[in-house]
């Protein structure tokens, strides 16, 4: 059974994103795959994703990236959401910018304004073309996230320069060791080198900021 779901967004990870490097690489990791990762229907990608989730022993990891990161969401206010211990959301992508070329996407906006019931990081770049640095902060704010500024990386994928991301490794097993825990409330520091995120393993407390829910359930 998986303790870690990866949940890629429109299109999915190609071979040599660091999603697929994660599940390949552990044992206890699976990519959730899509019946048609190009034609996303939120009602389709949210069974699919709750059938993973049901299928993973309690407290269950649910790392997503751009689109994925609203898939997470949208399992705000349903039942499955109390078997998922947190999340860790990479690069989310606004939802009506996507939804002009992909008009189905729509359907994932509602999950952009809840807020989250299980623990969760927001790790966001200051050039991403999917989002900007502040609408980031802002949706940090309403998910209730702990946000972590990464500085100018790109949508964080392989486009920008990410293969294995091991840093990442670091980030979401922060967010597993502080699972059942409280997290402190952060300061706001300036973003932190590529090469310095090993210093932290959770955006809260090591120099992010901590927004909404403290608790890590």
């Amino acid at each position: 059974m998986a303790e870690t779901l990866i949940v890629p967004g429109l299109f999915g990870s190609p071979k040599g994103h660091w999603q697929h490097h994660w599940a390949s690489d552990d044992p206890t990791a699976e990519l959730v795959e899509q019946e048609d990762f190009g034609h996303p229907q939120l009602a389709d990608w949210i069974h699919t994703l709750e059938a993973r989730i049901a299928a993973s022993p309690p407290g269950v990891v649910l790392v997503g990236h751009s689109l994925g990161c609203a898939l997470i969401a949208a399992l705000a206010d349903r039942p499955t959401a109390a078997h998922v211990g947190g999340a860790l959301l990479v690069a989310p992508a606004e939802v009506k910018p996507l939804a002009d070329t992909h008009p189905a996407v729509i359907e994932f906006a509602a999950a952009q304004r809840v807020e989250l019931p299980f623990a969760s990081i927001l790790v966001a770049s200051r050039n991403d073309p999917f989002m900007d640095i502040r609408a980031a902060e802002r949706q940090a704010r309403r998910w209730g996230s702990a946000f972590l500024d990464l500085g100018q990386v790109g949508h964080i994928n392989i486009a920008s320069g990410f293969g294995p991301w091991d840093e990442g490794r670091t980030i979401a097993d922060g967010l597993r060791g502080r699972l059942g825990r409280h997290v402190p409330p952060a300061s706001s520091v300036r973003p932190p080198r590529r090469d310095s995120y090993a210093l932290f393993g959770a955006a809260a407390g090591f120099g992010g900021r901590a927004f909404g829910r403290q608790t890590v359930r």
